[in-house]
């Protein structure tokens, strides 16, 4: 007899936060997704862009022998993480040339919401993030929905990088987007990213026009990144929508890896500045973080 039951979809989820307070309104269940279309030369969290290979360099420094190989001595096998014995010290992910992470769990809309159970009482809802949570659409599409049955709103922290548009029964159980927008210019978004931002934007209009955009964010980077010309075209597109937060975010090296861990900070007085314009050009609700 074979078994006709549908397998339940899964995505590799990078980690989990029960109570975040800086990922949309309220408390929130954060999920972190791997897998990143984007290679943000500032990116944060540099362990989310891409899936592990199994190059095995991880294995050579992780102190409490949570890390093996699936094929145990082989040299081809993935990496198998056991979070029971992982005491958390970053050594493999400092060690990933790969911009990977071998502490990935894959976990269906189920096993997420099992998670989340306990939390449930004390948040307002759910926001997925990542990487980029766009790129799991089908099971964040059933996360999604099966969330709002439990009354609590659903968030997407995302790039942009596909479109809402074309993505309608997910658009439809998202309550609200928080978009970045990285650069105006198209040219400055490839060299920072290395893909071309036209998908975001036109998310930028979309999302806006439905009135399911939360928030946009800007990093401001002084000396490498146009940040006027950013600020101000976006300010000017958000004059059509006074609901919607426009957060200025200042560079900070934490984390980054890339040409940039060195680049210095903006200053106090450049940041208010570039507030100043922001709302000159229209935004009605700014903020600096």
């Amino acid at each position: 007899m074979h078994d006709t039951e549908p397998k339940a979809l899964t995505v590799p989820v990078n980690k989990i936060i029960p109570f975040s307070v800086v990922d949309g309104p309220g408390s929130r269940f954060a999920v972190f997704f791997q897998s990143c279309g984007f290679s943000c030369a500032y990116c944060h969290n540099p362990e989310t862009m891409r899936m592990c290979t199994g190059c095995g360099s991880c294995l050579e420094v992780c102190p409490s022998q949570a890390l093996k190989r699936a094929g145990g001595e082989s040299h081809t096998g993935s990496i198998l993480w056991d979070p029971k014995l992982c005491c958390g010290c970053d050594a493999c992910i400092k060690a990933c040339t790969n911009s990977s992470s071998p502490r990935i769990r894959y976990m269906t809309a189920g096993d997420i919401l099992e998670e989340m159970h306990t939390a449930l009482p004390f948040i307002q809802g759910i926001t997925v993030s990542g990487g980029e949570c766009t790129i799991w659409e089908p099971l964040v599409t059933e996360l999604f929905g099966r969330v709002k049955q439990l009354g609590k709103t659903t968030f997407a922290d995302t790039n942009g990088q596909r479109a809402f548009r074309e993505m309608k029964e997910l658009t439809r159980v998202m309550d609200k987007a928080m978009l970045d927008v990285k650069a105006w210019d198209e040219r400055t978004h490839i060299r920072l990213t290395g893909q071309s931002n036209r998908t975001v934007l036109s998310n930028l209009e979309y999302l806006g026009s439905i009135g399911k955009l939360y928030e946009v964010r800007t990093v401001i980077v002084p000396g490498y990144l146009p940040n006027e010309e950013t600020v101000e075209q976006v300010s000017r597109l958000l004059a059509r929508f006074p609901d919607v937060r426009y957060k200025l975010i200042r560079f900070r090296t934490f984390g980054v890896k890339g040409p940039l861990r060195k680049q210095e900070s903006p200053s106090e007085a450049y940041m208010e500045a570039l507030r100043q314009l922001a709302q000159s050009c229209g935004a009605k609700k700014v903020v600096i973080a």
